[in-house]
């Protein structure tokens, strides 16, 4: 689940919030423990022992932080076991779409009372605007690469299968699909170096789950593809570890912007 469950958590109890956390078990990071006031392991699909820990802890607000693999839900070595309520949640499912899951976990959340806030509610300074992060900046070329590919991962993300591609000379490299944005990234580095990689927010985007977020984590994938550019869209898309990611992409040579779709717009035109 990375490093966002763990700003979460800090920032709630910045708050003075009391912070009770659901976590699964081989995806969180054990080191939630240390940022909050009680934790209850679950499997993967025990849904019924997540909302009896909600329940009992009295919570009234809950964030979904992290990413739980997709592909999980298709593993046939190793299939997810749902007990009762968790296959009623996901019986009553149009699609397996990312939006669709997490739509029905929230919706099911708010018929126990609770509340289901956007991800980056607790900790609204983790979106970033229109900026440069770190001190490389991004070459004529890269930027037209950027404008080239901005638009096509907005088109993208309309259809609700990923929110990232990789592009090259204003051609597409890789799109993201249920392999997630790192292992989209590492693919691009399989056909070409020196790519720009593009990160959106999916058209109507609910914020209360699946934001766009980067990470230093994401920098790495930048370099083990030898990829040039990151970049995000300004405003919506959750930047964990500010100062490490600019010092890690500074330390490669790689150019981390912010986009203002609005002002790119008017640039193409």
């Amino acid at each position: 689940m990375g490093s966002f469950p763990l700003a979460i958590a800090k920032a709630a109890r910045r708050s003075g919030a009391r912070v009770h956390c659901i976590a699964i078990r081989d995806l969180a990071d054990p080191a939630i423990e240390q940022e909050v006031e009680g934790i209850t392991w679950i499997q993967l699909g025990e849904a019924a022992k997540g909302v009896a820990a909600f329940t009992s802890a009295g919570v009234k607000q809950v964030v979904m932080a992290g990413k739980v693999p997709k592909d999980l839900l298709f593993r046939g070595d190793k299939p997810v076991e749902f007990d009762a309520t968790g296959s009623l949640v996901m019986g009553k499912l149009e699609d397996r779409k990312d939006d669709t899951i997490l739509g029905a976990v929230a919706s099911f959340m708010e018929t126990l009372g609770i509340e289901v806030l956007p991800q980056w509610a607790l900790a609204p300074e983790l979106l970033v605007g229109p900026e440069t992060l770190g001190s490389v900046r991004p070459t004529e070329a890269q930027e037209a690469d950027i404008a080239f590919g901005f638009p096509l991962a907005k088109r993208y993300g309309q259809l609700d299968i990923g929110q990232t591609i990789v592009v090259k000379d204003r051609a597409v490299l890789a799109v993201e699909a249920i392999e997630g944005t790192d292992a989209t990234i590492r693919r691009a580095g399989e056909i070409a170096p020196g790519a720009c990689v593009v990160k959106v927010e999916k058209h109507g985007q609910d914020p209360r789950f699946d934001v766009p977020t980067i990470g230093v984590e994401t920098i790495r994938s930048l370099v083990a593809a030898r990829a040039s550019v990151l970049a995000f869209e300004a405003g919506v898309t959750v930047v964990l570890d500010r100062e490490g990611l600019a010092r890690e992409a500074d330390a490669h040579g790689i150019a981390v912007v912010g986009v203002d779709p609005e002002r790119l717009a008017q640039e193409i035109q």
